[in-house]
């Protein structure tokens, strides 16, 4: 086991992942401007975006990229960083960084070097949409983004059919309409919230049916980002019993040897339980005996 006590070594060297407003620059937390003022360089994922974000809020420090292209040989390179004693604060373009963005691999190389990892809260577009969705929250299962091949899509989905908790995807405009399509032949017809281009001036939450979803995307001109939040599912998975792939006798003289029954009661509770009439386990039993 090893242990990290974030705030005593809050001087050391430290990867930072610090996370950015999704759209509304007032998300933007005072400690996190405070980082990004300290932080020795910045890892972008966007050098051109996050420039952006730094004149916004005065922040003078260098940047570095670290996107899904370069992340090996750029990862290396922040670990040498890091190694000889500098602060570095990862970010992503918008959001918390590693959720459908870089950064995981940069996380678990960190922590395998005894590198301090410290995480700090903010803005993230999953948890802002489930909260305002009207949608049981727990529990709730984070997808991110589905398969881009529609053969692929299909096995995700038949795979979380079954989930009984809310299920959130991230999904482009052009690629909404397919993804409805398909949700709809997967998961049946349920509750479903659309939530549009949060805290920006044209956030918008959709709230409906799949079906109306669908309708709704074949209709409308389909703009910005999006956030589906989807109702878990209300299907009870049947128990297997233990009785499935085991004969009549065998099923009564479990009773019978195991429960102490006797031979009438123990032809009872068989065929109770296998609701098959009494008659034709008692007829099945006693014909084995005899043979």
């Amino acid at each position: 086991m090893k242990s990290q006590k974030s705030f005593e070594q809050e001087q050391e060297p430290a990867l930072y992942l610090v996370p950015t407003p999704i759209g509304n620059l007032e998300d933007m937390t005072y400690r996190a401007v405070r980082i990004l003022r300290e932080a020795d360089c910045i890892a972008a994922e966007d050098t051109r975006n996050t420039k952006k974000l730094c004149n916004h809020f005065d922040i003078h420090t260098p940047l570095i990229s670290y996107h899904e292209h370069n992340r090996q040989q750029s990862g290396e390179a922040i670990l040498a960083r890091l190694r000889s004693g500098s602060r570095v604060a990862l970010v992503s373009d918008a959001g918390m960084p590693a959720i459908s963005d870089p950064g995981y691999e940069l996380v678990q190389a960190c922590i395998e070097e005894d590198i301090p990892v410290v995480a700090l809260p903010g803005a993230n577009a999953a948890l802002t949409a489930l909260i305002a969705s009207g949608i049981n929250p727990q529990p709730f299962y984070f997808y991110g983004f589905l398969n881009r091949s529609r053969k692929e899509k299909k096995k995700e989905l038949e795979e979380l059919r079954k989930k009984d908790g809310a299920l959130i995807f991230y999904e482009s405009p052009h690629r909404l309409k397919e993804t409805l399509t398909l949700l709809h032949e997967y998961l049946g017809d349920r509750p479903i919230v659309l939530a549009r281009e949060l805290t920006k001036r044209f956030e918008e939450y959709i709230r409906g049916t799949i079906a109306e979803a669908l309708e709704w995307a074949s209709t409308q001109e389909v703009r910005g980002e999006f956030v589906l939040i989807v109702e878990g599912s209300n299907e009870v998975e049947e128990e297997a019993v233990w009785w499935e792939d085991v004969s009549l006798k065998e099923h009564v003289d479990h009773y019978i040897n195991s429960e102490g029954l006797k031979p009438n009661d123990a032809i009872k509770q068989a065929a109770k339980e296998r609701n098959i009439p009494k008659r034709e386990v008692y007829q099945a039993y006693h014909i084995d005996i005899m043979k």
